[in-house]
């Protein structure tokens, strides 16, 4: 395994509050530049529903999106993407080509449960 030289502790880790929601709605951002979806995620009681701005095209068409579970990091600062605020990041991996791959858990969990 290749070294690394950015390495953080188990510490800096655990501040980030990765969260299990489920995808409310799921809009195309046409004029995006870099995002293709405007999803509302709800992650239950505690944080109720955030706003993501999020590359997911060509893999995923906003129908397919609504009801999926999917990961995201919830206590990052908000970010203005054009006239949208884009409140969580959700998170995917690259495929072969370069496009997102939601990550998400492979059964159904509770909404707000924390990666750990």
């Amino acid at each position: 395994m290749p070294e690394t030289t950015d390495r953080v502790s188990l510490d800096d880790f655990q501040k980030l509050e990765i969260r299990v929601g489920r995808v409310a709605t799921a809009e195309p951002f046409p004029e995006g530049k870099y995002s293709t979806h405007i999803l509302q995620i709800d992650f239950g009681g505690e944080l109720g529903t955030k706003k993501s701005l999020a590359r997911l095209a060509p893999n995923y068409g906003h129908p397919e999106l609504v009801g999926r579970q999917v990961l995201a990091v919830v206590n990052f600062p908000p970010r203005q993407i054009g006239k949208h605020r884009s409140e969580v990041l959700t998170l995917g991996v690259s495929d072969s080509s370069g496009n997102v791959v939601l990550i998400a858990p492979d059964q159904d969990v509770p909404l707000g449960s924390r990666l750990h």
